[in-house]
């Protein structure tokens, strides 16, 4: 089997791109890359685009290597990558509404982020103005006798972000769960464009909230690439100090709130409570509850002072002696168990296709974890385990989240063991000329890939985000068929896929 290094080597190898290699490619390599994701050579870790031009990022899992290869110079259009592998659809159709570029023969050739409210579009490409109207949205249809659809959203009960879901179902049963997202789009991409680095790390930040450490690490760390610069080691270890905190909030709300899903709000009480431990904690150490633009290019904005460290102790002290029993109370409920194993199974083979990253990718069999793979200072330093399941249902999805939740806390105490001191911030340096960097950093979801181009006067000339959600939501669609349609906000959130974040 060829490796993503052997792909490369018929390309133009582009200078000045780190830490991996990006090469220009004929449209006879470019379709043979997406032959080789179909056939599950590599993995998509991304599908971008410029004005005329197109790139994809691959993996290499067994040896860790990371490739991008482009198409530039393009005239409009492209070799379809989603005609070979299904996960490239949507990113296509975010391509063409975005720069107007058309990946010929597509399997999908619906609007994605492009709702037809937009004052103009491909707003980042050839900029023409709308169509008088709006055109109505069609989605896919699902034939046989008794069928009926539900519409849900895009505005819920609850206070959450906006998506609209269309079930086909027969009775009780799902048949066909279709999504439509893109409403709340805020040209992220765009905002970047000819933004000042410390402009471009908070948009980094606020692309998807509940990841915002996640994201400012990614950029930072694709911006210290391109800049071949190094940062302090205190940096490093605060900077993962804070993802394994992020980790933590996040996974002990996610575990309250799908137990509430299943109607089991005791659970839900007790983890928003230990929730909000950690908030505090976190303010207390670095000065904001979400730690929102500690982390920028050259290391972080925020020390820890040894109140903060005392504060981070305690933290970690209560939850090693609260969590534990919330675990009992979870694995020893038996109406809790009834709702959770076997509902919305995500099959091993899915995963794999979809490179689906997180807590959704490990209880489907996937291992991939950026910390380990990569290994980035300084997990490179640091014990870990990298928790797997293969149900791959909502229970294994819960039990995934409780065994990370377990390992953050023994990083948290290793780092603050280990925790070296000097200085948490280096300048950027001037560049001489333009220069491109990639990272690809674990979240709490999964990994968080950035990647950039600097311009010589050191603003942003073009950068990418991915959510790990763009590739997850198509796996709820397929997990919630043959589900009941009661069961649907346990699966989702079980999944917790990121509207902002996957919107851009």
């Amino acid at each position: 089997m060829p490796t993503v290094t052997d792909l490369l080597r018929d390309g133009q190898l582009v200078r000045h791109h780190r830490p991996c290699q990006r090469v220009i490619v004929e449209p006879a390599v470019w379709s043979a890359a997406a032959q080789g994701l179909s056939e599950g050579s590599w993995t998509l870790l991304g599908l971008w685009g410029e004005a005329s031009a197109v790139h994809m990022a691959l993996l290499d899992e067994p040896v860790g290597a990371i490739g991008i290869m482009s198409l530039e110079g393009l005239e409009g259009s492209y070799p379809s990558v989603a005609g070979d592998h299904a996960p490239a659809s949507r990113p296509e159709r975010a391509i063409h509404d975005l720069f107007g570029l058309e990946a010929k023969d597509r399997p999908d050739s619906r609007p994605w982020l492009d709702h037809g409210r937009w004052d103009l579009r491909f707003p980042m490409g050839a900029r023409v103005a709308p169509e008088p109207k709006a055109a109505l949205y069609e989605f896919l249809r699902a034939e046989g006798e008794g069928l009926h659809q539900i519409p849900v959203g895009p505005v819920h009960a609850g206070i959450i972000e906006p998506g609209h879901f269309r079930f086909t179902a027969n009775g009780e049963t799902i048949v066909r769960l279709e999504e439509r997202l893109g409403y709340v789009h805020k040209g992220i991409e765009a905002l970047m464009v000819g933004a000042s680095l410390e402009r471009a790390a908070q948009l980094a930040g606020r692309t998807s909230g509940d990841s915002t450490v996640a994201y400012a690490y990614a950029f930072s760390r694709a911006v210290e690439a391109a800049a071949e610069l190094s940062i302090p080691p205190r940096a490093a270890w605060l900077r993962a100090l804070m993802a394994e905190i992020e980790r933590l909030a996040n996974h002990l709300g996610d575990i309250g709130a799908i137990c509430n899903d299943a109607a089991f709000s005791l659970m839900h009480a007790h983890c928003g409570v230990l929730r909000e431990r950690v908030l505090r904690a976190t303010d207390v150490a670095f000065g904001h509850r979400l730690m929102r633009d500690c982390i920028v290019p050259g290391g972080v904005t925020h020390n820890l002072s040894p109140e903060g460290v005392t504060a981070l102790r305690g933290l970690i002290a209560e939850l090693r002696q609260t969590f534990p029993a919330l675990i009992e109370l979870y694995d020893n409920t038996a109406s809790l168990q009834d709702r959770t194993v076997g509902t919305g199974t995500l099959k091993p083979r899915l995963a794999r296709q979809y490179g689906a990253g997180g807590y959704v990718g490990r209880a489907s069999g996937r291992a991939f974890d950026a910390r380990q793979a990569l290994r980035y200072p300084p997990y490179d330093s640091l014990r870990f385990e990298v928790p797997v399941l293969t149900e791959g249902d909502v229970n294994a999805r819960v039990w995934i989240r409780i065994r990370e939740v377990e390992q953050s806390l023994a990083l948290v105490e290793q780092i603050l063991d280990q925790l070296p001191d000097g200085p948490v911030r280096n300048e950027v340096p001037d560049l001489d000329e333009p220069r491109e960097g990639l990272a690809l950093v674990e979240g709490f979801r999964g990994d968080v890939l950035v990647w950039l181009r600097l311009a010589e006067n050191g603003k942003i000339d073009r950068c990418h985000l991915r959510d790990p959600s763009w590739f997850q939501w198509p796996l709820l669609e397929a997990a919630i068929e043959g589900n009941i349609v009661a069961d649907f906000p346990l699966c989702n959130k079980s999944f917790n896929c990121s509207y902002s974040g996957h919107d851009l």
